[in-house]
């Protein structure tokens, strides 16, 4: 059981620690146009970003995936451009069948993306048994999301009260597309 704690503290201060800026970032801008009212769809995007880290990290921990580090590291902001991108452009969401089912798929493929990423840090830490530090680290990586999203949710609604929905969707938005892009540039690699 101590194994399993150590593992799910590591998962949890890799995304809640500053140093993890591009994860932050995502989850902020991916969160961006949602309500409190919109929890159930907001959950359906969660859970495709979660099915997505989930298969890449088990992939790319087990060897079946090899990624080059400087790869991975240039496409988790490009992620972070697209979602904000896709936050601005689309303007009406509500009663759009295509957009609820469009986001989820966006969600879990950006997913894949972050999981390469977790996993690089992962394979330093274990050797041949890894099953239990995978698990641990996964179930930390979604304490730790969980716990930014609910932050996230309060300040989006403090925010909401101040000035109009889609104004904080844009202003947020384009905060997070132009510190993605000053990161991409800073990880590009060649």
């Amino acid at each position: 059981m101590g194994d399993l704690l150590t593992f799910i503290g590591l998962g949890f201060h890799h995304i809640v620690d500053l140093d993890a800026a591009d994860h932050i970032l995502f989850l902020v801008v991916l969160a961006a146009i949602y309500r409190l009212r919109d929890w159930r769809e907001s959950i359906r995007v969660i859970t495709a970003f979660t099915i997505g880290h989930s298969l890449t990290l088990v992939l790319a921990v087990t060897g079946v995936l090899r990624l080059p580090t400087s790869l991975i590291e240039f496409l988790i902001p490009l992620t972070i451009i697209a979602t904000g991108v896709e936050n601005i452009i689309v303007r009406r969401r509500e009663g759009d069948r295509w957009q609820a089912r469009l986001r989820p798929l966006f969600a879990g493929t950006f997913g894949l993306v972050h999981g390469a990423g977790f996993a690089n840090y992962l394979q330093s830490l274990f050797g041949t048994h890894i099953a239990l530090p995978l698990f641990g680290f996964n179930v930390g990586i979604e304490l730790g999301q969980v716990t930014v999203l609910a932050v996230v949710a309060v300040v989006l609604t403090g925010v909401d009260r101040l000035v109009a929905h889609r104004v904080r969707v844009i202003g947020v938005s384009a905060a997070a597309v132009i510190v993605a892009a000053m990161m991409a540039v800073e990880r590009r690699p060649w």
